[in-house]
């Protein structure tokens, strides 16, 4: 007789994870949430936007990568889930859309009902942070395929902006400047050119590091810095002056930069206005990565930009700085033809700051 628990799939489990997580959900929850997590389909009640005279809704979904690994490794699994609301909300601000609601997927080698309540906690204290209701999501048991002890996770959300509002490359200024905002680490890309140091140097996640006062592991880590009702606030105080913001993800600054600039504008960075981030300066020297390397893999210690009106920086910071939110003029705006960028519309410049 063959079952489906002697397959690897432990349905029980399963049941146990869903009472387990259910703790943490309620903090994920927003006022436009009907009903509770456990049906088919999760519902949220978009009639708040019927005071938007054309809303435009927003959608984004991504993952974690092989950040996952780290976790594993580490045996610590509330963080990781924070990791995710990051990459997907704050995708989402960056057109100026408010993330309204998100849901997950887990796909695990066996179901641990304790390590899956550890990764919603994660997210649900991502979601709280961000204001986006986690309405659902999915664990999926795929014995054979994962070991038991390996993950991963991955999540979508949408949001909505009034027509009016949306944010884009035609808003962007000849002029403007760029007002970066801190990494909390190294987020969520690069952890493949990561894994690789550690693995060629030797290099355990146990290590101690003077300049980072924690193992090596414990910075690798440290939740991806979430910025969605920071950018909302500071674009509702803008009025107007507030013309895009850059998500630094994969791809580094300038890849990511230039995705939201016209054509005929280009944006440089002064590295002098900013210290890279020990932890990155720590692995880069460990492996010998070029320069360039790092700085297209890396977010390299700025995790979201603002580009607005000049005269409108100083207020910025200000609006910021009020939330808790360290903001500082990095870079501007200025024609491309008069800066030699080449065909990239995104340069770095200068020498980061000494630590």
């Amino acid at each position: 007789m063959s079952t489906y628990a002697e397959s690897g799939v432990d349905i029980d489990a399963g049941d146990r994870a869903v009472e387990l997580m259910k703790a943490h959900l309620k903090r994920a929850r927003r006022p436009e949430v009907v009903g509770d997590i456990g049906g088919f389909a999760g519902l949220f009640d978009v009639s708040a936007l019927k005071d938007m005279k054309r809303p435009l809704l927003a959608t984004s979904t991504d993952g974690v990568g092989t950040k996952t690994e780290i976790a594993r490794a580490m045996a610590k699994y509330d963080t990781i889930g924070e990791d995710l609301v990051a990459m997907v909300v704050d995708d989402l601000v960056v057109c100026g859309a408010e993330p309204l609601f998100m849901t997950d997927y887990i796909a695990v080698g066996k179901v641990i009902p304790e390590r899956i309540a550890e990764i919603v906690k994660g997210i649900a204290i991502g979601a709280a942070k961000a204001g986006v209701a986690l309405i659902g999501g999915e664990t999926a048991e795929h014995p054979g395929l994962l070991e038991e002890d390996e993950f991963d996770i991955a999540g979508a959300a949408t949001g909505a902006v009034d027509a009016d509002r949306l944010l884009g490359a035609d808003k962007v200024q000849d002029g403007d400047l760029i007002l970066a905002m801190p990494a909390s680490g190294i987020h969520a890309n690069g952890y493949s050119l990561v894994r690789h140091i550690l693995a060629t140097q030797k290099i355990s996640l146990g290590t101690n590091v003077a300049e980072l006062g924690m193992t090596i592991g414990e910075a690798l880590l440290t939740p991806t810095e979430i910025y969605s009702l920071d950018c909302l606030a500071l674009y509702k105080a803008m009025q107007g002056s507030l013309h895009g913001f850059v998500h630094i993800t994969g791809g580094g600054i300038a890849e990511n930069t230039v995705r939201v600039l016209p054509d005929h504008l280009m944006a440089t960075y002064d590295r002098s206005t900013w210290a890279l981030p020990a932890e990155m300066g720590y692995l880069a020297k460990a492996g010998s990565v070029p320069q360039a390397d790092m700085e297209r893999t890396w977010n390299c210690g700025i995790g979201m930009s603002a580009i607005l009106a000049p005269a409108e920086a100083d207020r910025a910071i200000r609006t910021l700085a009020a939330r808790g939110m360290k903001a500082w003029v990095a870079g501007q705006i200025a024609p491309r033809s008069t800066q030699g960028a080449g065909s990239t519309g995104a340069t770095l410049v200068g020498t980061y700051q000494s630590r």
